[in-house]
């Protein structure tokens, strides 16, 4: 797909890995819709883009339709909103580590339903998962972990559908506000533990070539830190 004039909506845009994949679809010519629940932040994104901002939590359903229903001839869709609030399962309470469920799968197979129904045939539709949610080792938040996998998942189990392709991004560590937030409450030996960062805008052009690759649908690829990308096999 060449995304010259094609409208694109990312959700988490505001900031982070969303401002960075909002950036790179701009710079290629998309018309860019910001989604955030951060009204400064994604304002100013969106006027730096030359795009559009729209308030949108995307735990609110109201709030999906009406993000998607308001961008005519939808031609992209990132589903990057997400993240993982303390307490984590399974000492936090079911309301709380089902918001985090909530937030970063049921939010987008919300979106991606709701846009199926109104994406015409060669459009693309990307989620942005993590390496939580990739391989059996233990995560300090098994809940993301549990949805970020299913992010994976439903790419694969979608592939091509409609004529519109679903992949996936799977990236470790990135580099971006919120996560240096985190490496700031660390111990030092906590952060010596940590994997080299990957870079905001990587995983930006990561998720552009998913865009224009018209035999992405079902993709999901991998970026882990200190190693080279990959795509995961998409038969067992």
């Amino acid at each position: 797909m060449d995304v010259q004039g094609k409208a694109a909506i990312v959700t988490g845009g505001a900031a982070g890995i969303g401002r960075a994949i909002a950036r790179a679809l701009a710079a290629a010519g998309a018309e860019v819709v910001v989604a955030d629940v951060d009204d400064e932040a994604g304002a100013r994104t969106a006027e730096e883009l030359g795009g559009r901002f729209v308030h949108a939590d995307a735990l609110a359903d109201d709030d999906l339709r009406a993000l998607i229903g308001g961008v005519p001839e939808l031609g992209v869709l990132v589903n990057n909103a997400g993240g993982a609030p303390e307490p984590y399962y399974p000492e936090a309470p079911v309301e709380h580590w089902s918001r985090t469920l909530d937030l970063n799968l049921r939010s987008a197979m919300v979106a991606t339903q709701l846009a199926l129904d109104k994406m015409t045939a060669g459009g693309a539709i990307v989620n942005v998962s993590s390496i939580a949610g990739y391989g059996l080792s233990p995560h300090a938040a098994p809940e993301y972990a549990v949805a970020k996998a299913g992010m994976m998942r439903l790419a694969g189990a979608l592939g091509e559908t409609r004529g519109v392709r679903v992949s996936c991004v799977c990236p470790d560590w990135v580099d971006t506000p919120a996560v240096q937030r985190s490496l700031a409450s660390m111990t030092e030996k906590e952060r010596a533990e940590v994997p080299r960062l990957v870079s905001a805008d990587e995983i930006a052009r990561i998720v552009l070539d998913l865009i224009r690759d018209d035999t992405s649908g079902g993709r999901v690829v991998v970026r882990p830190a200190g190693g080279k990308t990959f795509a995961m096999p998409q038969q067992p």
